[in-house]
């Protein structure tokens, strides 16, 4: 078990991890959380090298996908950097990038009715106007869980707030913050739930957001 204590935050600058070879030839990866060495909850960062592939596999509890950096493929389309996956419970795919991919995987953590197949390209979506200066991008909700891209302009500042049911969040750019520190581009912090924060920026950033997923522990 990696990561799996959902009552401690967690913060991971993913940059500075090292790649470890998959199953797979040629894809590699950076696991920030893990139930199980090849199942169960995951949430990794994964490297395809050009050419590279996976067999077909299936995912019992879900599959939800962002598309870092290259393009990433399977047998239903090509998602270039910037697009949003969601494979439903049950669902199979063969993965593979002709040209090379990094992307942010979560696996087997949805609600089993949650069975909504989704594609996104953000680069093609409309930003919301949000609290404050902040504008919003949102990309799936099913019931308390809420996932969304945030753009927050050069010096925003946000009220001090708790997450019902925890906060993911990961860095797409710019430079993120809080009372707790400083996050670069990649870092991923798991914020349990009901904590706190007072998150504020220098610098125009966009942050990859996900709410009310994790379990309610103290």
């Amino acid at each position: 078990m990696h990561n799996m204590d959902f009552s401690q935050r967690v913060v991971i600058e993913t940059q500075q991890l090292d790649w470890v070879a998959s199953p797979a030839k040629g894809v590699w990866r950076k696991p920030l959380e893990r139930e199980e060495s090849e199942s169960g909850h995951t949430t990794s960062v994964v490297h395809y090298d050009a050419g590279s592939r996976f067999n077909t596999h299936y995912h019992p509890m879900g599959e939800e996908i962002f598309v870092l950096e290259g393009v990433f493929s399977d047998e239903h389309g090509d998602y270039p950097a910037g697009s949003y996956l969601r494979n439903p419970p049950g669902s199979h795919h063969a993965p593979f990038s002709l040209e090379g991919c990094v992307i942010l995987v979560k696996l087997n953590q949805f609600d089993k009715r949650d069975s909504a197949t989704i594609r996104l390209n953000t680069h093609h979506r409309q930003w919301l106007a949000g609290m404050g200066g902040l504008q919003v991008m949102p990309l799936h909700d099913f019931e308390h869980e809420h996932v969304a891209l945030v753009k927050w302009p050069a010096g925003e500042r946000f009220q001090p707030h708790r997450h019902f049911g925890g906060e993911e969040i990961f860095v797409l750019s710019g430079e993120f913050a809080d009372e707790h520190g400083v996050y670069p581009i990649g870092s991923w912090i798991r914020s349990p739930h009901m904590s706190e924060h007072l998150p504020f920026v220098e610098q125009e950033t966009i942050i990859l957001v996900k709410t009310g997923h994790l379990p309610l522990t103290p």
